[in-house]
């Protein structure tokens, strides 16, 4: 009895007392003037994605925006395919593309690139510089909504959790449980609000101010970070600026994952570095989910199985609104401890990276491996 009186104040609390993660609210502005934006955009081995991201950043409406593409020594041809997306609409005039440097010790490899993007974007003196991943393909208006929503708001970083893709079965799986997790963690309401410590970005569009990152000497101070889009919203907003998260169907990501495999190492480039590579945390948050998504279903058949059923109600109730906005059918909203479980695992696969010394594989590069 007293577990399930646990699991349903858990529930309780998450939805009436961690700032609301679970609505899902699109926002969107129309811009009243014409800003300068210099768009930059790190890039290694994405020749099947680039062209389509270039020409969306490229026919951009309401919006006086010029794009650097940062070549990251690409092996695919990557940045003839972003030369000639560019052509084909007219638009080279507008594109800048670098090769990139060498990577120089404690540096990431994406931030070394949006780093040497940023030094090249300034000699253009935009506005607002959008920090967007080499996957991304933007509605006509996504980026003229986002500079309104800086303006509106007086933000000094203002990012959009992009559309991820959500076809095949791991995608319908775990996909829209990764946005869910993630506003739990970081939920836009406490983002917004200058009184909380909560920060946290999504780094696949963020829109920045120039002056917020020289203020908070950004790059240079996350430049080994994994989770660099939480980090870099972190300093913006330790050092004074405000910051804004929101959800979007204007911008969309077009990298698939057609496997669970894939999935599974996206996830553990990461997870253990969330949890500081701590064991007391990993400890913790096993407990944590398992208490929270896992226990609820296992009291189904237990004689308290009241509080099992009002837990597993409060839980589909609060992951409703994202298979929603996936446009999913409803049933998959009693798939989220299925989705726990494979992110309990990825986190432990993880760990295992860490502490083995490989760490996380991404472009065949590696990071967050313990020295």
């Amino acid at each position: 009895m007293l577990l399930g009186i646990v699991c349903v104040l858990i529930w309780l609390y998450l939805l009436l007392g961690n700032g609301r993660f679970w609505r899902v609210k699109l926002q969107s502005e129309e811009s009243e003037r014409v800003a300068r934006v210099v768009a930059v955009v790190p890039a290694r081995d994405e020749a099947d994605v680039i062209g389509a991201a270039i020409r969306s950043l490229l026919a951009q409406n309401n919006v006086d925006l010029r794009v650097v593409l940062v070549d990251d020594n690409s092996t695919d041809g990557t940045a003839s395919v972003a030369h000639e997306a560019a052509s084909w609409i007219g638009a080279e005039g507008r594109l800048t593309i670098i090769h990139g440097s060498p990577l120089p010790e404690s540096w990431t490899g994406k931030l070394w690139a949006v780093q040497q993007g940023i030094d090249a974007a300034s000699e253009l003196d935009p506005e607002f510089l959008l920090l967007s991943d080499a996957d991304i393909e933007h509605a006509p208006e996504s980026v003229a909504s986002l500079v309104a929503i800086a303006e509106a708001g007086n933000y000094d970083l203002a990012s959009y959790m992009v559309k991820l893709q959500c076809k095949t079965v791991p995608e319908r799986l775990l996909i829209p449980a990764f946005v869910y997790f993630f506003f739990q963690l970081y939920s836009p309401k406490w983002i917004a609000n200058p009184q909380s410590k909560v920060a946290g970005a999504a780094g696949g569009c963020m829109l920045v101010r120039p002056n917020a990152l020289k203020r908070a000497q950004a790059m240079q101070s996350i430049r080994g970070e994994v989770i660099d889009d939480c980090a870099l919203a972190r300093e913006v907003k330790q050092t004074g600026g405000r910051v804004w998260l929101g959800l979007t169907e204007s911008a969309r990501s077009i990298r698939p994952y057609r496997t669970f495999v894939e999935i599974e190492r996206m996830i553990a480039r990461s997870a253990f570095n969330q949890l500081r590579h701590s064991v007391l945390l990993l400890i913790v948050a096993i407990i944590g989910l398992m208490l929270t998504y896992v226990v609820p279903v296992i009291l189904l058949f237990d004689p308290w199985w009241p509080f099992g059923l009002a837990a597993c109600v409060l839980m589909v109730a609060s992951y409703w609104p994202m298979i929603r906005f996936y446009r999913l059918n409803p049933l998959w909203a009693l798939t989220l401890p299925l989705a726990v479980i494979f992110y309990l695992v990825s986190t432990l696969d993880s760990a295992m990276r860490y502490w083995i010394g490989t760490g996380g594989q991404w472009k065949g590069r590696a990071q967050d491996r313990k020295a």
